[in-house]
């Protein structure tokens, strides 16, 4: 029983601990701050386990047709993704440097994603990361989904096709 009463008593002080750190402002919430090690595993995993529950929309029969995926990379272009991701042959603007996290290599992520968590990701965006709603930003599922056939397409697209793909591509405002 005394060994239970230690375990609660330490949990309390610990709580505490916690809640002096967070809530009395010594944990720094500026962008150039790098996150403790044990902010970035939690977020991480949260993160991860919250796409993959909640990534359940199925794909179109045509998500991997070349004509979807080239309207994907026309939508890619033209709602700015290229701005914070890049694109073969489009360095992101210096901005996106100043996010926190990064915003990722997409040629480097997309093949751990399904799809539809790719879909998921850009529908409904990531708190805490930079990374906006579409939905809310008035895009369409449809134009959603021809995002993501762009996106898991990718890391084999080409600079001259991505370049063709986009040409007179306008950035909505």
């Amino acid at each position: 029983m005394r060994f239970l009463a230690t375990i609660g008593a330490l949990a309390i002080v610990f709580g505490i601990g916690c809640a002096v750190f967070f809530f009395g402002g010594y944990y720094s919430v500026a962008g150039t701050a790098e996150d403790p090690a044990a902010v970035t595993w939690a977020l991480t995993k949260v993160r991860t386990a919250s796409v993959n529950r909640h990534a359940t929309d199925s794909p179109p029969a045509s998500f991997g047709d070349n004509t979807l995926v080239q309207a994907g990379a026309r939508a890619y272009a033209s709602n700015g993704c290229a701005n914070c991701h890049g694109a073969p042959g489009v360095m992101w603007l210096k901005f996106s440097e100043g996010l926190h996290p990064d915003p990722p290599d997409l040629k480097k992520v997309v093949g751990d994603l399904s799809p539809a968590e790719v879909f998921w990701i850009i529908k409904n965006g990531i708190n805490m990361t930079g990374m906006p709603s579409f939905e809310l930003a008035g895009v369409k599922d449809d134009e959603i989904w021809s995002i993501a056939a762009f996106v898991k397409k990718l890391p084999t697209v080409s600079e001259a096709d991505y370049k063709s793909w986009t040409a007179g591509a306008e950035p909505k405002q």
